[in-house]
Formats: C-alpha cells, structure tokens, sequence
C-alpha cells in the first residue's frame, strides 16, 4: 500500500463513508413504499397494448387491406351519377327563339303564322287574304320561333346523368395488380408477426435484465456487509494486538473498494428498471416488484405472439419471416414486370352514359319537362410509337426482378447463419447455466471456511479476500448464466418471427459490464504455508 499521510487516508476514508450514507436511506425506503407485483407474463401484456411499432404495423395491415380493395376495383364495373342545375344569368342566345324577351315598342307579332298552305277552291278574297298574311307572317315573325325548346339562352337548366364503365381487355395489368396487392397484404402481415415477436424479445429482455440487476445489487450489498464484518474483526483484533496496523489499513481499503461497487450496480439497476418501464409505457418512478424468477424452469410465455404456434421453435430457413417477405417482393417484381410488358397490348373497354335534362320556365322542373340522352361506346387504345418508353420500363422491371431473386438468396443464406448462432448461443448458455450449478455452493463453503481460520488467527485477509471475491464471482456467473438460458430459449422458440440479428442474442452489453466489473481484482495465489494452513483447516 503506498505511504499515503493519515490526514490523507481519513480524508478518503470519510468521503466514501459518506456516500455510503447518502446511498443507504435510498435502500432503506424501498421496502417501506407499496410495490406493483409484475410477471414476466404481465409485462408481455402490458407491452403489446403500449408498443407503438406493433400499431405502426398493424395501420400498415390495415392499409394493405385497403390497397387490395383498390386493385380488385379496378376490373369491376363503374357506376357513377351526376345531378347538376345551372341558371343563366346572361346569355349570348338572348332575343333567340323562346329565350327571347317580346318587343313591346313595336307592332305586335303576326298570330296563327302556320304553314302556308294554297286553296284554289276559296273565293277570291279569302285567297288574296290568306296569301297576306302569309307574306305578313313571313316578313314580321320571329325566324328563330322554331328554336324555342333548344337550350339556347334558357336561364334554368337540370340535368341527371349516370356514367357506366367496364374494362375488357387490359393485356393482364389489373390481374398484376392484384397480385402486387396480395404480395403487400402477406409482407404487412408477417411485418405486424416480426414486430410483435420482437416486441416480446425485448420486454423479456429487459424483464429479465433488470431481474439480473436486482441480483447482482444484492451479491454487492451482501459482499458489503461480508467486508465490513471483516473491517469489525480486525478492528478489534487490533486493539487486543492480535493483527498489525498492516492487517487493519488493508481491511479499510477493501470496504472502501467495494462501495463504487455498489453504487454502480445501483445505477445499472436504475436504468434496467427504467428501460423495462418504458417497454412497458409505465411511469419511470413507478415501484415494481418482479416476481419470476431467474431460476424458474418454466418457459417464457411468449407462445401467444406467435403467428403460427406450429412454428416455435421452428429453425427451417425458409419458414424464416424474413426469407418470407424478401419471397413477396420477388413477387412484387414479377408483377411489376408483367404490368410493363402489358403497355405494348391494347387495352379495350366500353362504356355507356344515360341522361335526362330540363330546362323549366321556373326554378323547379316536372318529371315530363325532362329529355332523355343515351349513348354506348367502345374504345380501343393501343400504343403505336412511345420513343423507347416501353422498353425502358421493361429493363427497369427486369433488373428489379433479378435483384429481388438475389436478395432471396442472401436471406436465405442469413437465416441458415442466424439459426446457427441462435442454437449455438442456446447451447453455451446451458452448458454455462450447468456449469455453474454446483460452484455458488462451493463458494459459499470455501469462504465460510476462510472466514472461520481468519477469526481464528490462523490465516490473512489475502486469503478471506480471495475467497470472498471466488465466492462473488461464482454468484454473479451463476446470475448471467440464468438469465442468458431464459433468453436464449426465447428466442430460440420465437426465431421464425424474428429479424436477423435481432436483440436477446447472447449477452447484453450492460451484463458484459456487470461481468467485467464483478470483480476487478483477481484471485492471488496464496503462499505455500497458507495454502497448506487452508488445506488443514478445511478438513
């Protein structure tokens, strides 16, 4: 230890001492508030209703669901009526035909101007006037008095119109359609499958991380109160002479050294506990008790957010969500490639419009004011010369079908990858989470043993620090390795539904951390006489 001067030393001493207490009263309160009881299973509910990626994929369902709708309408009749009325306010007709106002400045308009017909047989008077008021009606009527009932200058017009169209023949682009529209149904569903799944690979996740925290808060708080029993003994064994000043200061130190410990799993269960909250849509200072267990054997219920219950566990690539939605744009593509090649077709169609039209003297018509139109007609449309248009959206479609059977190929190839890891990982962490079944108990005897021969005088602080940090460790790798099994198996049985490389792959980095950090100092081998002493006193 250096020679650090005894103001220096209490200076140190009292600083980590008081964070020491400024730390305790936050442990002390926690049991006092009333906690939530939160399963695993609870936390998975709670995060489903709260995600906003599984809503986010569940409108992009929904719009699929309506973009079928749209493509199966369009090789289906279209039917759509019109009622319009218009009133004319000036008109270039005016003072034509039966639009015209009557001039009142002038001499009256000839009456009973027919058609002007001879008969020899009259008398030759009625003949002389018949023939005048054929030349009066002639010359002073109204030329355009035959166009009354034209629309020419009337001010009200109604009119109701219904419009029919049907498509004949479109060279296959409303049937490629379609399949565009199915393939996009099929891709958001296994979309809205991924995001729930790896919904419940992240909530389990954080469960499980933040039950690991809790576990590694309470090996540092225990280790804590191991040390500070072994800072009283040397205390006291100092004052009777038993140990030296050495024995005493080395004591200190490691009560010392473990307090930055503690506050650092403190803060890493802080935020474990906040980022499963945030999962879960629950407020941040929130107290929640987490009631499953690290060492339960029962498997994560993540059965319901699984598509295809059949398919747990399932590690065929091509049953793999990905593989299946890179399938789906392959399928887009052809489509896609087939609506190009269906602009060099003709495309036909018919259509017929019926109407009915009045033009009333009043505001409102009557239903005998009302003329009929009616029309049905074909139209044929073919393209002749497009300056290469064609066919550039051909090779377009081509090469984007060529690219989608590519990357059809290298996913297949991921999920094969993906698999292996996954199984792999499942693997290492029950061989590790076996491993480690026996040595948390052996731990525990080795340090009980060396707590016993150094109350008793006949062994040092290197060899109960040694024990005790053998004993944190085998604690700590026994925690990891629990929750890396439940991890694992979950996502084992959800990998169908998963994206490649989704998170719950192995360890966390923050469990990294913990492992790195539990911890720093490593186990020093103990001289030949104290090995030989321990060896003694053990049996």
């Amino acid at each position: 230890m250096p020679n650090i001067p005894w103001p220096g030393r209490w200076t140190r001493l009292a600083a980590l001492a008081a964070a020491l207490v400024l730390a305790g009263p936050v442990l002390a309160q926690q049991p006092v508030e009333a906690r939530r009881a939160l399963t695993l299973d609870e936390a998975l509910r709670l995060a489903e209703d709260a995600s906003e990626t599984v809503q986010v994929a569940r409108a992009g369902l929904t719009r699929s669901r309506g973009a079928m709708l749209q493509a199966r309408s369009e090789g289906l009749p279209q039917l759509s009526g019109s009622l319009s009325y218009s009133r004319a306010l000036a008109s270039e007709f005016q003072g034509i035909g039966g639009g015209a106002e009557p001039d009142t400045t002038g001499p009256p308009p000839p009456q009973n101007c027919g058609r002007y017909t001879p008969n020899p047989t009259l008398p030759l008077g009625q003949r002389i006037d018949s023939l005048e008021h054929a030349v009066n009606c002639a010359t002073n009527s109204n030329p355009f008095a035959a166009f009354g009932d034209l629309p020419f200058g009337r001010e009200n017009t109604w009119r109701i119109g219904l419009n029919l169209s049907q498509p004949v023949f479109t060279g296959g682009r409303i049937q490629a359609q379609n399949r565009i529209a199915q393939a996009g149904r099929t891709r958001a569903e296994l979309e809205l499958a991924t995001q729930r799944a790896q919904l419940a690979m992240d909530v389990t996740q954080a469960y499980y991380d933040a039950v690991l925290a809790d576990r590694l808060v309470g090996i540092a708080e225990a280790t804590l109160q191991q040390v500070e029993t072994t800072l009283e003994q040397t205390r006291l064994a100092r004052q009777v002479g038993n140990q030296p000043e050495f024995e005493l200061l080395r004591a200190q130190v490691t009560r010392d050294n473990q307090l930055p410990v503690l506050i650092q799993r403190r803060s890493d269960r802080d935020l474990a506990y906040a980022r499963l909250m945030l999962l879960l849509d629950l407020p941040t200072d929130e107290p929640v008790s987490l009631t499953t267990s690290l060492d339960e054997t029962v498997a994560v219920p993540v059965a319901r957010f699984a598509a295809n219950e059949a398919l747990l566990g399932d590690t065929t690539a091509a049953n793999r969500a990905a593989v299946q939605q890179a399938q789906t744009l392959v399928d887009v593509q052809a489509s896609a490639l087939r609506i190009a090649r269906s602009q060099r077709l003709p495309n036909l169609s018919v259509n017929s419009q019926f109407g009915r039209v009045a033009y009333p003297e009043g505001a409102f018509p009557g239903w005998n004011d009302f003329r009929s139109n009616w029309t049905v007609g074909a139209t044929l449309a073919m393209p002749i010369f497009t300056g290469g248009r064609i066919r550039g959206d051909e090779m377009v479609a081509q090469a984007n079908l060529l690219e989608a059977q590519a990357r059809v190929r290298q996913a297949q190839d991921a999920a094969r990858l993906d698999t292996r890891v996954a199984i792999e990982r499942l693997q290492s962490a029950r061989a590790q989470y076996e491993a480690s079944a026996g040595t948390v108990q052996q731990a525990q005897r080795a340090y009980q043993i060396a707590e016993v021969r150094f109350r008793e005088g006949i062994s040092t602080q290197v060899e109960l620090s040694d024990s005790r940090i053998l004993l944190q460790q085998a604690q700590a790798n026994r925690a990891v390795a629990a929750r890396d099994l439940q991890i694992a198996q979950a996502r084992v049985a959800l990998l169908p539904f998963l994206p490649f490389g989704s998170a719950g792959q192995g360890q966390s980095q923050s469990q990294q951390q913990n492992q790195q950090q539990a911890p720093r100092q490593q186990p020093r081998q103990a001289p030949a006489d104290q090995g030989q002493a321990f060896t003694s006193g053990g049996e």
